[in-house]
């Protein structure tokens, strides 16, 4: 008789991966209880056995994007820790674009988002910066990361390709001499070559983080 084919057992952790999985397809209003259900193969009820429900699922879903993001090793340059601990955000936000609404949301954060944030914030501390001074500046940095992912999830293109074209199309759309800076910056900004809309997040963080620095002696 052929040996019968063993289900994988279902647990918390494969719930909340097929969860982001679904959400990355959907969106996050996609992720139902019936529609991840039928992703595992099982009955909406069984979820239930691993998880409290849809709360606790997004809960886990965001620790997992926190989980993402490369944490600085301690003794590293403050500015430079941050610059890359900030670019890998941006990175698995864009991987997940449903997440950065989401991030800090949750009133239950997972061991990864607990140890992302202390990590985060002993970076600071060990630069120099008072208790205060990490805040306003761990405040900072994440706004801008958060807003400019917004920014950049909801423009209409997703390239250079895209970002020619559209930017092109634009300048042929409006009436000769009506709006010269805007045809000025189109023309010779967004249109010169080499030109790449993700190096102004650079730009911005470049300038924040030289403004900031460590006021304890």
């Amino acid at each position: 008789m052929a040996e019968r084919t063993r289900r994988t057992p279902l647990n918390r952790e494969r719930v909340v991966t097929a969860a982001v999985a679904l959400a990355d397809e959907k969106g996050e209003p996609g992720v139902t209880m019936r529609a991840l259900a039928g992703r595992l193969g099982v009955e909406a009820m069984s979820l239930y056995n691993h998880v409290a429900g849809r709360d606790d699922i997004l809960d886990g879903m965001v620790d997992t994007v926190f989980a993402e993001i490369e944490l600085p090793e301690a003794g590293a340059d403050w500015r430079e820790a941050i610059r890359d601990r900030t670019a890998s955000a941006r990175a698995a936000l864009k991987r997940h674009p449903w997440a950065v609404g989401l991030m800090d949301s949750r009133r239950r954060p997972g061991w990864a988002t607990l140890r992302h944030h202390d990590t985060v914030l002993g970076v600071l501390r060990a630069g120099g910066f008072s208790v205060a001074m990490a805040a306003h500046a761990f405040s900072l940095i994440d706004s801008y990361l958060y807003g400019y992912v917004l920014q950049e999830l909801s423009l209409p293109f997703s390239g250079p390709g895209d970002l020619d074209e559209a930017a092109g199309d634009l300048v042929r759309q409006m009436p000769e001499g009506v709006y010269p800076h805007l045809a000025e910056m189109a023309v010779r900004h967004v249109l010169a070559e080499g030109y790449d809309y993700g190096e102004e997040f650079d730009f911005g963080l470049t300038l924040i983080l030289g403004a900031l620095g460590p006021d304890e002696a």
